[in-house]
Formats: C-alpha cells, structure tokens, sequence
C-alpha cells in the first residue's frame, strides 16, 4: 500500500447496548432537572445488568424525588428501545436510587456570584474536530458506523420487532487515498436476534440495510462482510453485558480518528465543560472547515475548576493549510467568550436537549428547532472567512 494509501476502523453502537443504555438514562434525568431549574448542577450516573438499574450521582435540586418521577422516566426510557425480555424488561426489573445533593464545596467554586463569574464544573482537558471528508464534517468511518445502526434500529423497530434485539454494533474499515476515503474494505455487524432466528436471514436483512447505507461502490467483497461472527448473538442487552455510563466516548465523539480528553458527557449538566467545551470545540473546528480555511481542525481547551476562563487553547490544521494557526488562535478568543457562563450562552445549552445526543454521536448531527445540537451550526464561518480570505 503506498504512502497516500491506508486504512481506518471506527465502531459505534445501538440504543439498547448496555451503556448506551446507561447513558440514555442518564441524559433523560438530567432532561428531567433542567426542566425543574435550567441551571440545575447535576452529574448522573447509571449502572444496568439483569432486570436491575442502579443510579447514583448528584444534583443540586435536593428535593428531585419529588419533583420528577425518576422510575417513570428510567422505565420509559428501556421500553422506548425495545427491551421487555425475561432478563431485562421495562415493567419488572428493579431500581435502585441513590442520586443525593451536590457537594457545597463543588458548588462555591462554580456558581456564579456578585463577586465572581460562573466557573468550570471541573478541571480538564477538551478536543473538538472537523474533517472534510463528509458533509457533516465528520469522520466518515464513525459516519456509517452510526448511519448502519440508525437504519438497522428504524428497521427493527418497523418490520423486524420478533426477530432482531434491540443490542447491536457496527465496525467499519475503509480504505483513504490522497486523505479522503474511497471505500469499505471490512465491515462489521453484530445484533441481537432470537433464539429460532435463521443466520442466514439474519445475514441478509443486515446487509441489505448496509449496502443502501453505504454509498454506490463503496460495499466491501462479501468475505469481508461479518455479522455476528460468533454464530450465535441471543442473550444481549445487560442480561449479557452490564452496562455503565460514559464507556463509549469514543463511539460519542470522533471514532478515534482524534484525541479525547477522557471525560464522559451524559448525565453532565453544561456548566460541567467535559460536556459543553467540548461543545464549543466542535463547533469552533467544524467552522474553520466550513469556512475552507483548513480540510482538518483539531481544537484543545482546558479549564481549571472554578475557575471561569481557559487555561490554554490550541488549533492544529492540516499540514497543507496556509492559514497562520496563533493568528487564527488570537481572532477566535476575540470572538468567542470561551467562559463557561460564554459557552453557555453563545450555544444556548441551558436546555433539556441532551437525550437526543445520548446515542449515535454527539456530533455530526443536525441542528434542531428545540436548541439541540447548536454547536452543529455554521453561523461562525462568515466571520472567519471576511478576515482570513
């Protein structure tokens, strides 16, 4: 293979893996509190295996029990993907409630005051990534990764509710020239099924959903196509596996064609800047992009806690961009008030928006009429264009 020639594999996950399951639930009751207080402090956590969930984790409302109905809501959420298994169904299966109140020393360090701005909910370190590879300025092998699970969940749901579970994954291997991809070499499908269900039908429902998914040319050679290559995918969900919030956020974020801070997003609420500058970060690449100033961006924030402004930012472009990268730096800090009060503000985030994101990627979505998915936006290109063109 040649030097301008190589491949890359991203995954991602369905909405009834387990910790996509933890993470729904998550972002659910954070929803839940913002709709009490938007500016609720809030960090949920959820753990889920057989016909047991368990949530801990904090929030500033200490009264929450009896302002939203946590059992209602956790039990929604595992009918809504599908699961009413014997191991693991939405009306039987245990809750364990252990969210308390936030730690007052963590609450004098970020809440804003008449002597003090509204501070970072914790320290930490942020990416944020754009490529030009696809239209949704996102890595196109965590594009059809997400893009063969979406499919496969609205099919299921539509035509196949006996025969598939709601637990799958996807892997995707395609093959770049000259930076850019040219087609799938490997591409893998792995998803729950029954216990009568035929493999071979099982096999080409899958791949008929993919190849329409992919596009024209690009479907790897039939050897290369793998779908639950164990044989035999029956017992899934958290019945096979538990499941924990914030253990996908690679499948959350750029597929690992860019670096990650390590924190989680679900559950968070947005003063929490793993969740909202990373927000940002996005949105400040996928402009740059947009704007044709670079083909790639990387972005780099980190925050200090209770501390309200940035402790460095850094831009990486592409090797071929002429654009000079500190003075690029310097505008983009003129523009943009990179406080956590500023992020807030600027991407409207004090919303119940955040189930949307839970699944299928944060990013590379598109912005929607109720605030969700603001950083997806493209209103900062014409400013970056009128001074750097």
């Amino acid at each position: 293979m040649s030097n301008n020639s190589y491949i890359f594999t991203s995954e991602s996950v369905a909405e009834g893996h387990p910790d996509k399951i933890a993470d729904q639930i998550s972002d659910r009751i954070l929803d839940a509190l913002i709709n009490v207080d938007k500016n609720v402090r809030s960090g949920i956590e959820t753990m889920v295996t057989s016909n047991l969930v368990i949530l801990s984790g904090e929030t500033s409302i200490t009264d929450f029990n009896s302002q939203i109905d946590v059992d209602k809501i956790v039990r929604k959420c595992i009918r809504d993907i599908g699961y009413a298994q014997k191991n693991f169904h939405w009306e039987n299966l245990e809750i364990i409630n252990k969210i308390h109140g936030q730690s007052p020393d963590i609450a004098q360090g970020v809440d804003e005051t008449d002597n003090k701005d509204l501070g970072a909910g914790d320290q930490g370190i942020m990416f944020g990534y754009a490529t030009d590879e696809t239209e949704n300025y996102m890595p196109a092998t965590l594009h059809y990764s997400n893009q063969i699970l979406l499919n496969l969940s609205a099919q299921r749901k539509s035509q196949y509710q006996e025969l598939l579970g709601p637990d799958a994954k996807s892997q995707v291997t395609l093959e770049y020239k000259n930076g850019y991809p040219i087609g799938a070499k490997k591409i893998l499908v792995s998803n729950q099924h029954s216990e009568d269900a035929n493999p071979s039908k099982v096999r080409d429902i899958i791949k008929e959903i993919v190849s329409s998914t992919m596009p024209k040319g690009w479907m790897c050679k039939d050897e290369d196509f793998l779908v639950n290559p164990t044989g035999k995918f029956v017992v899934g969900g958290p019945d096979g596996d538990a499941g924990l919030t914030g253990r996908k956020i690679i499948v959350d974020t750029y597929g690992g064609a860019a670096p990650h801070g390590g924190g989680a997003f679900s559950g968070k609420d947005p003063t929490k800047v793993d969740r909202s500058a990373a927000y940002m970060a996005r949105y400040i690449a996928k402009n740059i992009v947009h704007a044709k100033l670079a083909k790639k961006c990387l972005i780099q924030i980190s925050y200090a806690i209770g501390v309200s402004y940035p402790l460095s930012f850094y831009i990486k472009l592409d090797e071929d961009s002429k654009i000079d990268h500190k003075k690029l730096a310097t505008f983009i800090l003129e523009i943009l008030d990179l406080s956590p009060k500023g992020i807030l503000n600027h991407l409207d985030l004090l919303k119940p928006i955040y189930t949307k994101t839970s699944c299928y990627g944060h990013f590379g979505r598109l912005p929607e009429i109720d605030g969700s998915f603001s950083w997806e936006k493209l209103d900062l290109a014409d400013k970056l264009l009128s001074e750097f063109s």
